[in-house]
């Protein structure tokens, strides 16, 4: 049948139609047999069907025959079936292997120490020199995967949504067989235009101003590294936050740290960040309320405020070569500073709470061989004025490493990668610990 005479018959079937359906008035006005009348309808419904199956095999003939080669949809219904029209949902993360060979001088990295899976300065062994050990570990705790959805309105309203996971600090099991690891909470935020609620990085680190590492984080003693709920909001430059408070004390005469959940306000944090061709750099501002309450005749009752600042950024020399760097301190810096390595206050004998001030910074050199292979030196460090009255000798007083890596990406989105860091740890006595630890590295991203 050539297409013309399928353009026509249609059209010839329609005026048939319009005839049937002429008939059946025409010859009910003249004769009234209801007979004729039935008759004539079953006519109608028969060329009404066949009327109906031409325009399908019409459809059916001019509709674009599909790609060649082009593979069939994977569902035919959306992934988010709840979520607002339009949305558009995106999943991604890594498989991240890690090979590490720790020796220490001072002493040993317990089997459950956090140092034994990243660089945690505040547990370099000290004061055991004829006690060193050598370690070897493997893990895949910091693997990734991370869910979002995104939706921009009519009206130009955008909507955002991310929740992230890793497999590090959740143990199910153990290194005598199955090695299991629980899935554990990174982020999980919810933004709108200018306001982000949940829980991300604070607004009082400059992600952007890290070096690239092999370790999880890198320069670690230096560096602000916190994820906690706040509400932000950003604008042009410039960001505000409110996010969850916690106070880190150290008891007088030392002791075991103490947590207190007793803040009555947010810690508040303001940031601006100037970006320009060459990079950028950026300035914050912490704000926070310390408070230790307990009950009771000998309870503790005090609150103290506390500021603290950071300056970091990014110089880009050229394509292939940049610094990178941060300098941090302030009173109550503590638990924001290097995860933890000293106390956000000191308790002194009267059962008031003393900001503890603290000082610490990286700088890194990124350079870029080629597309494939890079390398980073970086240099960080970290210094506390601990008030011995207040906090005895035993708590840290300064911490400092040295890095170099490489990371040779052979296809997209694979590294591998090798980076030598030399540590050092000193307590207020005097006594001091290291660490050397070579690490290796294979992630595939996705």
């Amino acid at each position: 049948m050539n297409a013309g005479h399928l353009k026509r018959r249609p059209l010839a079937r329609i005026l048939a139609l319009m005839l049937a359906l002429g008939a059946p008035a025409l010859g009910l006005a003249q004769s009234g047999k209801e007979a004729e009348l039935e008759t004539r309808i079953q006519l109608l419904e028969a060329q009404l069907a066949e009327l109906k199956a031409l325009v399908a095999e019409q459809k059916a003939a001019t509709a674009p025959a599909p790609a060649a080669g082009s593979p069939p949809p994977i569902q035919s219904t959306t992934i988010t079936p709840g979520a607002v029209a339009g949305s558009k949902f995106t999943v991604g993360g890594f498989v991240r292997t890690e090979m590490m060979y720790t020796r220490t001088g001072d002493g040993e990295l317990a089997d459950s120490s956090a140092g034994r899976d990243l660089y945690l300065p505040g547990a370099i062994p000290v004061g055991a020199p004829d006690e060193g050990s050598a370690d070897y570990d493997s893990t895949i705790k910091f693997s990734r995967l991370w869910f979002g959805i995104d939706n921009v309105s009519d009206a130009g309203d955008k909507v955002t949504a991310r929740v992230e996971l890793d497999f590090f600090g959740g143990a199910l099991g153990n290194e005598v067989a199955t090695n299991t690891y629980g899935a554990t909470i990174r982020h999980a935020f919810v933004g709108w235009n200018q306001w982000l609620v949940g829980q991300t990085w604070s607004n009082f680190m400059d992600v952007a101003a890290l070096t690239e590492a092999v370790d999880f984080i890198g320069p670690t003693d230096g560096t602000i590294f916190v994820r906690q709920p706040q509400v932000r909001y950003s604008n042009g430059p410039w960001s505000f936050s409110l996010e969850n408070p916690e106070t880190t004390i150290t008891p007088f005469g030392g002791g075991a740290r103490i947590s207190s959940d007793d803040a009555s306000v947010p810690d508040f944090t303001g940031r601006y960040t100037y970006k320009a061709a060459w990079g950028h750099l950026s300035g914050a501002l912490l704000v926070r309320q310390l408070k230790y309450q307990t009950a009771g005749a000998n309870g503790f009752d005090d609150t103290q405020v506390s500021v603290a600042g950071s300056l970091s950024g990014r110089y880009n020399f050229d394509a292939s070569n940049d610094l990178r760097f941060a300098i941090n301190g302030g009173g109550g810096i503590g638990r924001y500073l290097g995860l933890g390595i000293a106390s956000d206050a000191m308790l002194d004998a009267n059962g008031k709470l003393d900001a503890l001030d603290g000082i610490g910074g990286f700088v890194g050199f990124h350079h870029a061989f080629s597309p494939q292979l890079r390398g980073n030196l970086y240099y960080a460090a970290s210094r506390y004025d601990n008030q011995r009255a207040n906090t005895g000798t035993g708590v840290t007083e300064r911490v400092s490493s040295i890095s170099a890596n490489l990371l040779y990406s052979p296809l997209p989105k694979l590294d591998i990668g090798a980076e030598l860091r030399f540590a050092d740890r000193e307590l207020e006595s005097g006594v001091d610990g290291s660490l050397t630890r070579l690490h290796f590295l294979a992630r595939y991203s996705f």
